[in-house]
């Protein structure tokens, strides 16, 4: 038995997972006492955030400085129609908390960006990254190589979607695969594309499954692994990323470099 202990109504409520003895009450207890810190309440961290409340994760972070739209309700799940107008991490708190209680959700109406990024993340074990640009992806990435914390990837594209762990003590960091952002004329996004509607809710819930792995000691996490996701051929791929040695954020020689 490890602290934090169940209470009658959570291991009720978490029956299934406890049976699985993979997992056990002592798991339980573990993703109890767990933090979480997901960036972004879009349609990847609608996803994510539900499946954790839901798996009993004790304590998770959501920030996100935007409202919800209409145009969000085609894959946000979080949020529904009389939500519009509100922001976006009032109203996924709302429907975290009616799902599950028992989960500590701590809300941050910020952009994440390099002034508050190590103020906000400090006391959580694992990032989600559930947003939609590179400027923060990179933020993200370097500033888990810097604190030692582990990065779960999720990206989408139109029918396309993509997953990794990043963990620079244990394999490579996202500027391994990526060095660099692409020029900002290349760069799209949904707004201009179009993304399937489920496309988010499939890649979003993977990166809770990781999360969950992780939490646990459990299974084998996406490390070291870019798991690719084509919604319209049903089809998965898996692409081995090596540890750059020359990179410039976790590699033998290290820059100092602002995002």
């Amino acid at each position: 038995m490890c602290p934090p202990a169940l209470t009658q109504d959570e291991r009720l409520r978490y029956a299934r997972s406890v049976m699985l003895p993979e997992v056990g009450e002592e798991g339980q207890c573990r993703l109890k006492a767990a933090s979480v810190l997901i960036v972004g309440m879009g349609g990847l961290g609608s996803a994510t955030a539900l499946y954790l409340t839901a798996a009993g994760v004790g304590r998770i972070g959501i920030v996100d400085p935007d409202t919800v739209g209409l145009s969000n309700l085609q894959r946000q799940i979080i949020h529904d129609t009389g939500m519009t107008g509100r922001l976006k991490v009032e109203s996924a708190r709302e429907k975290m908390l009616r799902l599950n209680p028992h989960v500590r959700v701590e809300t941050r109406a910020d952009l994440f960006n390099s002034r508050n990024a190590d103020e906000i993340s400090a006391d959580y074990e694992i990032i989600v990254d559930g947003t939609d640009n590179f400027r923060t992806r990179y933020l993200i990435n370097d500033l888990c190589v810097r604190t030692g914390k582990t990065y779960v990837y999720g990206a989408l594209y139109r029918f396309e979607g993509q997953v990794s762990v990043f963990d620079a003590r244990k394999g490579p960091c996202y500027r391994c695969l990526f060095p660099e952002p692409p020029p900002t004329d290349l760069v799209v996004n949904s707004a201009e594309t179009g993304i399937f509607s489920v496309l988010p809710g499939i890649v979003g819930t993977i990166q809770a499954s990781e999360v969950l792995k992780l939490i646990l000691g459990i299974g084998s996490p996406l490390l070291g692994r870019l798991l690719l996701y084509d919604a319209l051929h049903m089809s998965f791929q898996e692409v081995l990323l090596p540890k750059d040695p020359d990179c410039t954020i976790c590699g033998a020689e290290p820059q100092k470099r602002p995002v």
